[in-house]
């Protein structure tokens, strides 16, 4: 299994593909996600029930949604992940679970299966991938499976909790049409009384005691206390008043108070009561039943405030979800500040060791007064998230001491509650703050709690988010932002630039040779040497300046409102963050850098052609001293030349549209013919002949040289047999270029033949630049003592411009020593172009090679080459290249056999 596309652009889409948090859809869009990004046949995710059973939540299969399905666990693979870690069977899953029936409808070879939990590490469920065939995994197939299985986890965690609530509420208003009774089996006091103020009560029932915490003696008839007395005095006149109203609908009355029992506590009372009538329709007296229903009260606020809360903050996504979270729990609990903080990374998971943890928190969210703050940074030890960390749930009723935020005003009291991950791990607190003292108050701390879940999870939520966008838009090695989110900001930057009519610059930067550098010393050295030289450059750019690593070592530099004084000042500064040497360890790197710039709109005027525009000219820099180049137009019709020159090249190596020219090579003793050189000619129908020095070195930087040095090889050897078998054998060998990227094969010797079959290797001189046996020396010699071995002569081409050591010119093992043709054309007017012309070949004899002269067109030339010594000449003043049947033409009777 291997994602199908780059890491950045897999987390991206995983990115887009969750932001729909909490929709219908979110299972099915989830599986159908990941079948796409890691390229495999089927992918489920399963809720799992107590009974041993799984049910799918969606399932993907070939392409599609399958109809979802209820499946024992037992003698399955899911098994073996429920409840545990993940879990793979990279083959012959159906073998090892015979008697699972899903695995041979789904026809599944191989099998991936991780965990889901709930936020408090509750088992909750499974994902699963599966192939037809066998299944490997990569870190980045690792990787979008942990966040995709945390954040269907999370899903299913908060789905699961809505369908408890609503269960809960259904359940309470099915109690409440149930009651349909006076005394409803409740524990409580029935009565009967006066309809009057006080209250007077005639006591029915035994649970008066419990009820208010006096003895009943103190209540009936009212003989020490009204009961009127004990309800709270909010609440007095407003009982009274509903108790008449129903009266005179002449319907029983219902009502909820607060009521101070004997130790002073306040607890909620739930009454139910009716007026009974005499003949004459007054009121005889009231009677009815109370009972203490604090818990169910508080769990109805509790449950209300929970609602309100969800109700708010349900659509919102991101930082307005914590925003609208705090602002909703401030005006509920009636606080004057709340805060909801989030820890440093280096803080996670030390809750029980204080001492070594982070000493700072960051705010997610926090308001006071109904006004949101910035978010900001705060020292961890002097504040009470210190508290709630260690305790998970803390409080202070009064004289906490704090200053709020943004407040001249004290603390007074607080309650906090700890955020916790999946594993369990404090990630942030959630806390609302008071300036007056406060009583315990177990509602806002249920609320809290309810809620706080709620909070983690989106909290870790966007963690993983965080991490996704990471991931797909920030360079792991400097840290800045990558290819993509570059291409991005570029957009923005030209379309700001239209609206306001200023100039955009964009500086393309590529460090030179530094892939010697990665080669030499290694890719721990070229990343350090990456994110230092990133380092630089970003101190080095103004704040209005994007910069961004496009890819290994080239990177990309935005300068808006760009003339060309503020051009030049970011050359300048780029320039010095580059020219000082760069120190990793014990080594000192020296860097050069090239440029290629474009500026919208003189260059460009769509963000597409402005980065090719400044590619083409960074293409353009790598090729003069300077380093820099700015765009010219004329750069894109050079590009596009050498594009389809690139093509039609590929296209004539492919159809055999190419030919051999042959030119002579003299003996400057005797005259005689003594071979000739094997040079590749292209005849293309639109632009004639184009010349060898155009398309010999494109065909190496485009990779075509090799295939195009083998088809040499091939029709000079074919061409060999054709002047043997016409008895016309070409006296003497037939050298042929070898390119430097041939040269690098250790088993050119065998290849060589293997396209020369059936021509003798003395028939056949190889030739390579003196630069291409330099680049390096030790493999050159290896390389050509093989050559030799297999009768091949080598002879070293451009001789005298590439600085070859005298040390390897005599282990090259080379035949012959071609005098470049510079020298030679120089020699009859400079002294120092003869000198050195008598040098190459007073050194070639004392090492035993012959010399040949290139380039000679004149009679004076021959003469003076002959003279020094110099043993074989080729060039216009013999012949120029020809074609095969010219060259015999031309030479075939220095090519027939001596009569003896």
């Amino acid at each position: 299994m291997q994602a199908r596309c780059s890491a950045e652009e897999a987390f991206r889409q995983l990115a887009e593909g969750l932001s729909e948090r909490g929709a219908a859809d979110f299972f099915d869009g989830l599986v159908a996600k990941l079948a796409s990004l890691l390229d495999v046949d089927h992918v489920l995710i399963a809720r799992i029930h107590g009974d041993g059973q799984a049910h799918t939540l969606s399932l993907w299969s070939r392409g599609a949604h399958r109809t979802n399905r209820r499946y024992p666990l037992a003698g399955t693979p899911c098994a073996t992940v429920v409840g545990r870690s993940p879990c793979l069977y990279p083959h012959d899953v159906q073998t090892r679970f015979p008697d699972d029936p899903l695995l041979q409808q789904l026809g599944a070879e191989s099998y991936l299966g991780l965990p889901l939990f709930a936020v408090d590490g509750t088992p909750l469920g499974l994902l699963a991938v599966l192939k037809n065939r066998p299944m490997t995994t990569a870190g980045l197939d690792n990787e979008i499976l942990r966040l995709a299985a945390a954040q269907a986890g999370a899903e299913l965690d908060r789905q699961q909790a809505q369908s408890a609530l609503q269960a809960s509420e259904g359940h309470a208003r099915e109690s409440e049409r149930r009651l349909d009774t006076l005394l409803n089996h409740l524990p409580g006091m029935a009565y009967r009384c006066l309809n009057d103020h006080a209250w007077t009560m005639t006591i029915l029932s035994r649970g008066a005691e419990t009820l208010t915490g006096y003895p009943i003696e103190s209540l009936i008839d009212n003989r020490h206390i009204s009961y009127a007395e004990l309800i709270h005095p909010d609440d007095r006149e407003r009982l009274f008043e509903e108790v008449q109203a129903a009266i005179a609908r002449r319907t029983p009355f219902r009502m909820t108070y607060r009521l101070r029992r004997a130790d002073g506590s306040l607890r909620w009372m739930w009454e139910q009561g009716q007026a009974v009538f005499n003949g004459d329709g007054e009121v005889t007296y009231l009677e009815g039943f109370i009972t203490d229903v604090t818990e169910q009260h508080e769990a109805q606020r509790v449950q209300d405030a929970v609602m309100q809360v969800a109700s708010t903050i349900t659509p919102r996504l991101g930082d307005d979800y914590f925003h609208q979270l705090i602002r909703t729990l401030v005006e509920i609990l009636g606080a004057d500040a709340g805060i909801i903080a989030l820890l440093d990374a280096s803080s996670e998971g030390q809750a029980t060791a204080p001492r070594q943890r982070s000493t700072s928190m960051s705010t997610v969210s926090a308001v006071i007064d109904g006004r949101l703050l910035d978010a900001d940074s705060f020292p961890l030890p002097d504040s009470p998230c210190a508290r709630i960390l260690d305790e998970r749930e803390a409080m202070a009723m009064e004289h906490a001491g704090i200053r709020l935020p943004g407040s001249p005003d004290l603390v007074r009291s607080w309650i906090g509650r700890r955020l916790d991950n999946a594993h369990g791990e404090p990630i942030g607190v959630i806390m609302v703050l008071y300036r007056q003292p406060l009583d315990a108050n177990a509602f806002a701390t249920s609320v809290l709690r309810i809620l706080s879940t709620g909070a983690a999870a989106e909290l870790e939520r966007r963690r993983d988010h965080s991490r996704m966008h990471q991931l797909a838009y920030i360079d792991g090695i400097t840290g800045l932002p990558n290819r993509v989110r570059f291409m991005e900001e570029l957009a923005r930057l030209r379309q700001e630039a239209e609206q306001g009519q200023f100039p955009l610059g964009l500086l393309l930067l590529d460090i030179r040779r530094f892939k010697e550098i990665n080669d030499i010393h290694g890719h721990q050295v070229g990343d350090q040497l990456l994110a230092t030289l990133a380092g630089r450059l970003q101190r080095a750019a103004t704040r209005h300046e994007s910069l961004a690593r496009l890819s290994g070592d080239e990177f990309a530099l935005l300068v808006p409102d760009a003339d060309d004084a503020t051009l030049d000042a970011s050359l300048a500064r780029v320039h010095e963050a580059i020219g000082h040497p760069v120190p990793l360890g014990r080594r000192r790197f020296t860097l050069e850098v090239s440029i290629g710039m474009a500026r919208y709109p003189d260059d460009a005027t769509t963000t597409g052609d402005l980065f090719k525009s400044a590619s083409i000219a960074l293409y353009h820099a790598k090729q003069k001293d300077s380093g820099i180049c700015p765009f010219d137009i004329s750069m894109t019709h050079e590009l596009k030349r050498r594009q389809q020159m690139t093509e039609r090249l590929s296209d004539a190596l492919q159809h055999h549209r190419l030919t051999l020219h042959f030119q002579p090579q003299i003996d400057l003793r005797n005259g005689q013919l003594v071979g000739a050189e094997a040079l590749c000619r292209w005849y293309e129908e639109e632009w004639g002949w184009v010349s060898p020095g155009e398309f010999i070195p494109l065909a190496e930087e485009r990779g075509l040289i090799r295939a195009l040095g083998d088809w040499v090889l091939t029709a000079a050897a074919r061409q060999l047999m054709e002047w043997q078998r016409a008895g016309t054998p070409l006296p003497g060998r037939l050298s042929v270029n070898v390119s430097a990227q041939q040269f690098t094969d250790p088993q050119l010797a065998s290849h060589i033949a293997s396209l020369a079959e059936g021509v003798p290797a003395s028939a056949i001189a190889l030739e390579l630049t003196e630069s291409d046996f330099m680049r390096d020396p030790e493999q050159a010699v290896a390389i050509t003592q093989a050559l030799r071995n297999a009768g091949y002569a080598l002879a070293i081409d451009d001789f005298g411009t590439g600085y070859s050591s005298l040390s390897y010119l005599r282990r090259f093992a080379a035949d012959a020593l071609k005098i470049d043709i510079s020298f030679v054309h120089e020699m009859l007017d400079s002294h120092h172009a003869r000198t050195i012309v008598e040098t190459i070949i007073a050194m070639a004899q004392a090492l035993g090679m012959q010399t040949v002269a290139e380039g000679v067109e004149c009679r004076e030339q021959a003469v003076a080459l002959a003279e020094m010594g110099c043993d074989h000449a080729q060039g216009y003043h013999f012949d120029r290249p020809l074609p095969a049947d010219a060259f015999t033409a031309a030479w075939g009777h220095a090519m027939r056999p001596r009569a003896r």
